[in-house]
């Protein structure tokens, strides 16, 4: 039977969700979780393999991330969250599971993803705050031109080719994609970015925030964030912004799939945003 689980962690421990050769990451803990709970020598020999919505990088967080995997053993659905947490460390938890029909995939079944960027900006960082927000040094008295920032997410609504904000090692087919929306929510000493969108590619948000922040300081105007777009060359765009203050918020699949919405209890991130 095929199996969803929805996940939430701190990546900052990982470098990130793809299995690699001597490095830890989330997909082998969870993997090993799920071979130790189903506790089957069969499965030693065929290793229970996850499909996961949105691959993350090193450093980067998830608050709603999904995926499946297929298993011959039953569990009721507490069962697995109960099990699986058992064999995982700390950073990471399964907060729901459940059967999926058999064409489910988490990563074509989707057709949105959200991602949040926490900004911290101040005089003095943030120790408290080192893994889990990104942050700028700014001088007392000053603050970003939020309002700046939000004329030039103007540009970026829509289908666009978002070659300027893609990675070099990027593996996306295609450079288009369709954002939705995109929130950017002030509340000094924190700055919020929310980016809602079909798709996004290799380092596609933190290159977007990289530019917003040029735009907040003053170093770029408005405009400049649609010359970018329009360049699609990635060396005129700022450079990527730390990982730390990236979070997947969230997954949205079809309504008749009922699968269940994050669980943002346990999350610092103001409950605004969601």
């Amino acid at each position: 039977m095929r199996i969803a689980l929805g996940l939430q962690y701190d990546g900052s421990a990982y470098s990130g969700w793809q299995t690699q050769v001597d490095q830890p990451t989330v997909q082998d803990e969870l993997e090993s979780a799920i071979i130790s709970f189903v506790g089957s020598e069969d499965n030693k020999l065929n290793p229970i393999r996850v499909i996961v919505a949105g691959r993350t990088d090193t450093g980067v967080h998830a608050l709603g991330q999904v995926v499946h995997f297929d298993v011959d053993v039953e569990r009721q659905n507490w069962s697995w969250v109960r099990g699986l947490n058992s064999f995982l460390p700390d950073s990471i938890v399964v907060n729901w599971a459940q059967p999926v029909p058999e064409d489910f995939s988490a990563r074509y079944s989707a057709y949105e993803r959200s991602y949040i960027y926490a900004l911290h900006a101040g005089p003095c960082r943030s120790p408290m705050a080192a893994s889990s927000a990104g942050y700028v040094m700014m001088p007392p008295d000053h603050w970003f031109d939020v309002d700046a920032m939000k004329l030039a997410a103007e540009c970026l609504i829509g289908e666009h080719d978002f070659t300027s904000f893609r990675s070099s090692e990027c593996q996306s087919k295609t450079p288009v994609k369709t954002i939705y929306s995109i929130d950017i929510v002030s509340n000094e000493p924190w700055l919020y970015f929310k980016i809602k969108g079909n798709a996004f590619l290799h380092h596609m948000v933190r290159n977007l925030v990289g530019s917003f922040i040029q735009i907040g300081i003053g170093k770029q105007s408005s405009q400049w964030m649609a010359e970018v777009l329009a360049a699609k060359d990635r060396s005129i765009a700022a450079p990527t912004f730390s990982p730390a203050g990236l979070y997947l918020a969230q997954i949205t699949y079809p309504a008749e799939l009922n699968i269940p919405n994050p669980s943002l209890a346990n999350s610092w991130l103001p409950k605004s945003l969601f």
